[in-house]
């Protein structure tokens, strides 16, 4: 299938590895070209000469070394992105990060900081994303959320600000759409891949995580990466044209959500 993809760009967050990268890596397979932010100079450096060498159909990557909790750091990725390819049609907004435990031991300075990871950076990459898609007749705005945003289960503060960005992409669906911009949010299960929070998790316990899986996961596996990246290619294709304001589930049948 065809996913139309040849000639497009894309802004990705937070996509020097995990499912920002796996992200970027399926849409430079279809031939998009793509501009990834970190705050990390090394790994990003890495990621970035890793799509270069899987790009397809003359597909460019560039790289923008940015703090996207702030709002300057947000300003200059769009900005250099619009730069490096004269056009924005497409953007991920994949940054996220929540610690803290209950609400007696969760600290003010926790849930700001969820916040500041995870809901003002979407908020602040899609206002100033919009402007330029509604000048290129259209775009797709794709904001990674989490199970836990859909229904309980995962930490507190966590489940808090994913929830608040499924409703925030629901509701710039709504707003958008006369503007021909689609809007969804990708909600992963419990997703593996090197660094990430399950990989620590099953080096630290072994046994622990093999019970969680047998316990939690139909398919007797974690997800991989590319499985979520594979689904944000398509939701950012004109394959998903008549896809707009949805959570897609991307988990093995983990959750529990009947919606």
């Amino acid at each position: 299938m065809d996913l139309e993809l040849a000639g497009k760009t894309a802004l990705i967050t937070g996509a020097s590895r995990g499912l920002g990268f796996a992200s970027a890596k399926a849409l430079v397979g279809e031939g998009c070209s793509v501009c990834i932010t970190a705050r990390g100079e090394e790994r990003l450096r890495h990621a970035e000469r890793e799509l270069r060498g899987a790009a397809r159909g003359g597909a460019a990557v560039h790289a923008v070394q940015a703090d996207l909790t702030t709002a300057a750091g947000v300003e200059a990725a769009v900005s250099q992105t619009v730069g490096a390819f004269g056009r924005l049609d497409i953007l991920v907004n994949n940054l996220g990060l929540a610690r803290g435990g209950g609400i007696v031991d969760a600290t003010d300075a926790e849930w700001q900081e969820a916040i500041d990871f995870t809901l003002f950076p979407a908020i602040r990459a899609s206002r100033l994303a919009v402007p330029h898609m509604r000048r290129g007749g259209g775009g797709v705005i794709i904001v990674i959320a989490s199970i836990w945003g859909r229904e309980s289960g995962g930490r507190m503060t966590y489940n808090a600000v994913k929830a608040a960005v499924i409703s925030l992409a629901k509701a710039m669906a709504q707003q958008l759409a006369p503007h021909g911009i689609r809007v969804n949010s990708v909600a992963p299960g419990s997703i593996l891949f090197p660094g990430g929070s399950w990989h620590k998790r099953q080096q630290a316990d072994p046994e622990g995580i093999a019970d969680f899986i047998k316990r939690e996961l139909p398919f007797g596996r974690l997800g991989r990466a590319e499985e979520v990246g594979d689904v944000v290619a398509f939701l950012a294709s004109a394959r998903a044209s008549w896809v707009s304001g949805a959570s897609v589930t991307v988990d093995g049948c983990q959750s529990r959500s009947l919606i």
